[in-house]
C-alpha cells in the first residue's frame, strides 16, 4: 500500500491523507499521514479500506508525508563508499543527528539555496516512518515499528555543517529536506530491510547510485538504537543515510546552484524532482 499527504487548498493550507490507488487517489479521513498513524495501532488497515473522496494523482501537490514530525532523526556515515570518500573510519555506532520540521518539503517542491551558504549539498537517502510506540525495542520490534518506507534528500550546507563537530546547523535549513512523494508499506518494498538502487541526478547527471543493501546499520538497527534514547512514536520520520558520490566529496568540490533540479529515485519506492531556486525569490 501507498499513502500520501497532498495539499487541497482552503484558507489554512489544508492537506489530505490519501491511498494510493493507480492514477487515483482515495481520501482516509485525516489529514496527512502521521495523523492516520497515531490514530489506532491497525491504522493501516483501516486506511487500506477507506472509501473517501477521490482525486486524479495526476493533479496532486505532495506535501512532506508527514508534515509535523514529532522526531526527524538522521543517520550519518551509514553507507562504506560515503564513509570512506568523507576521510572517516567505519563506525561501530549509529551517528545520530536531528532537523526540525520547518526544514521539510514535498516531493515537487523547490529545494531553497540560503544566501549564507555557499556549499549546499546533495544527499539521496531512504527514509522511514514509525508506525508504533517503541521504547528500548529489540530488533524484531523495531522491524515491527516500520510503517513504512519513503523517499529523502538530506539537503546539507556543508560550510555551516562544518562550522564545528555537531552538525545540526548544516542540516535542518529551511524549505531545503524533500521527504515523499508517499509512504510504502514493508510489503511491497521489499521488507523491513529492503534492498533497493538509490540515486541521485543533478540537472541529469549522475551523482549518486548505490543500493540500500548497502547500508551499514540497518532500517532497524537505527529503530532500535534510537529507541535506546528516546521513545519513538507514530509519524516520527527516521532517515537512513546516504551513499557516496556526495558534492562536497569530488575534488574539485562541486555543489547545488540556484537554477538547478534535483532529481531523487529510489526504486519500487518513487522519485523526487525539486528545482533549487535563491532564498527569498
Amino acid at each position: 500500500m501507498r499513502l500520501a499527504t497532498i495539499r487541497v487548498g482552503g484558507e489554512h493550507g489544508e492537506t489530505r491523507a490519501v491511498r494510493v490507488d493507480g492514477e487515483t487517489l482515495v481520501e482516509v479521513g485525516f489529514a496527512d499521514v502521521g495523523a492516520l498513524l497515531e490514530s489506532a495501532p491497525d491504522a493501516l488497515a483501516t486506511a487500506a479500506t477507506a472509501r473517501g473522496r477521490e482525486r486524479a494523482l495526476a493533479d496532486a501537490d505532495f506535501a512532506p508525508v508527514v508534515t509535523q514530525p514529532g522526531k526527524i532523526i538522521c543517520q550519518g556515515l551509514n553507507y562504506r563508499n560515503h564513509i570512506l570518500e568523507m576521510g572517516h573510519d567505519l563506525p561501530t555506532h549509529p551517528t545520530l543527528f536531528a532537523k526540525f520540521a520547518d526544514a521539510l518539503i514535498g516531493a515537487r517542491d523547490a529545494i531553497v539555496i540560503p544566501t549564507l551558504s555557499d556549499q549546499v549539498d546533495w544527499e539521496a537517502e531512504l527514509a522511514l516512518v514509525i508506525g508504533r510506540t517503541v521504547r528500548h525495542a529489540t530488533p524484531e520490534e523495531a522491524a515491527d515499528a516500520i510503517a513504512g518506507f519513503t523517499v529523502a534528500n538530506d539537503v546539507s550546507m556543508r560550510d555551516w555543517q562544518n562550522r564545528s563537530l555537531e552538525w545540526l546547523q548544516g542540516k535542518t535549513w529551511e524549505h531545503a529536506t524533500p521527504v515523499g512523494p508517499w509512504l510504502v508499506t514493508p510489503d511491497e518494498a521489499g521488507g523491513a530491510a529492503p534492498d533497493l538502487a538509490i540515486r541521485c541526478e543533478v540537472d541529469g547527471v549522475l551523482r549518486q547510485d548505490s543500493r540500500t543493501g548497502e547500508l551499514v546499520f540497518s532500517p532497524a538497527d537505527l529503530v532500535a538504537y534510537a529507541s535506546e534514547v528516546v521513545t519513538l512514536r507514530p509519524g516520527d520520520l527516521l532517515l537512513t543515510g546516504t551513499p557516496g558520490g556526495v558534492g562536497h566529496a569530488h575534488r574539485p568540490p562541486v555543489y547545488l546552484q540556484a537554477g538547478q533540479v534535483v532529481r531523487t529515485t529510489i526504486e519500487g519506492i518513487g522519485e523526487l524532482v525539486n528545482a533549487c531556486v535563491t532564498e527569498g525569490i
